[in-house]
């Protein structure tokens, strides 16, 4: 089976979750003995699988079904989650609506990452075929490194045991930006470190004017990949992710195989997967926010927060991940490859 598992625009999407979907997406086919090719121009393919909506996506789109070729397109992205993100994103909301409106319309299927994505679609009558599949997670990317968990406590000027917490993502309202900068204003004795950059020109004033005035305990180190930022992950006391939106979260999933206490809102998208107390912890506010920190750092997680959360990441490793979209691939051409 080959399956064009295409994605526009790699180099500008690699630092974003979509860019993160796309890495996980090309292993778990691979693991799962899908051939899959990222160059269109030849049109050798069983399945046009789509992961983004802008002019090339359409175009492939219109040229697989042209040729009898099956589209999937991912439903990584939803009305409601481009909402609260870029400068000027009330502008650029209306083509970007119509570019994702006639996208899964077309698609012989849509495969969202959860199933409150899924709903979402189908609730806007997109697309009536819609699967959820996880965008998973490499458990074995994040499996335990004292190493990797010194060499950042070493490039921060980190003490062996300094509580410090995490939040990882583009500096969008949306991701939870404001609440995380108010939440380090409530604990200026803990370093926290908010991971993720963009250009200074697709930044909200407001973001870059509430930046400019966080606290000195709130660090923006920029973009950071790799040992560093697993080991990030491994040491932190907790990573907050106060997002308002999210079609899955990925990561979330990060922090749960990395054994990390995971501090997040409780919205739609987290419910049915993720419960409060039990695989994560729970918030609404920067106040309660600090409150759950506090507790961290004094009492330690719960006990059987970590397992709980690892076992949720278990279940999104790569391979599984591969062989559910086989299965998916496999049910669209009606065949038994």
């Amino acid at each position: 089976m080959r399956v064009l598992v295409y994605f526009e625009g790699q180099e500008k999407i690699a630092r974003s979750g979509i860019g993160r979907a796309m890495e996980h997406q090309l292993r778990a086919l691979e693991s799962a003995g899908v051939t899959a090719l990222t160059d269109p121009s030849n049109w050798d393919f069983d399945i046009a699988h789509i992961n983004t909506y802008w002019p090339k996506s359409l175009h492939v789109l219109k040229g697989a079904k042209a040729r009898g070729i099956p589209v999937i397109v991912h439903g990584h992205s939803t009305y409601e989650d481009f909402r609260e993100s870029f400068r000027l994103w009330r502008l650029v909301y209306p083509a970007y609506k119509g570019f994702l409106r006639s996208m899964y319309r077309r698609a012989d299927m849509v495969i969202a990452p959860t199933e409150y994505a899924a709903d979402l679609i189908r609730g806007h009558g997109l697309s009536r075929n819609v699967l959820s599949v996880s965008n998973g997670i490499s458990l074995a990317e994040y499996a335990p490194s004292p190493e990797a968990r010194e060499e950042f406590r070493n490039l921060f000027g980190l003490g062996e045991k300094e509580p410090y917490v995490m939040g990882v993502g583009f500096p969008f309202v949306r991701k939870g930006i404001l609440e995380f900068i108010e939440t380090a204003r409530l604990l200026p004795e803990v370093r926290f470190f908010w991971f993720g950059s963009l250009e200074r020109i697709l930044t909200e004033s407001r973001v870059l004017r509430v930046i400019k005035n966080a606290p000195k305990n709130c660090l923006f180190p920029g973009y950071l990949k790799g040992e560093l930022i697993r080991g990030g992950y491994q040491g932190a006391t907790a990573l907050l992710f106060p997002t308002h939106e999210e079609t899955e979260g990925i990561v979330a999933l990060e922090a749960l195989a990395s054994r990390t206490p995971l501090i997040v809102r409780n919205i739609p998208v987290f419910r049915g997967w993720l419960k409060g107390g039990e695989s994560c912890l729970q918030g609404e506010t920067p106040a309660e926010f600090a409150s759950l920190i506090r507790e961290l750092i004094e009492k330690g997680p719960p006990e059987g927060l970590l397992e709980n959360g690892y076992r949720i990441a278990e279940e999104r490793d790569l391979p599984l991940i591969g062989m559910r979209l086989r299965e998916c691939y496999l049910r669209l051409l009606g065949s038994s490859i």
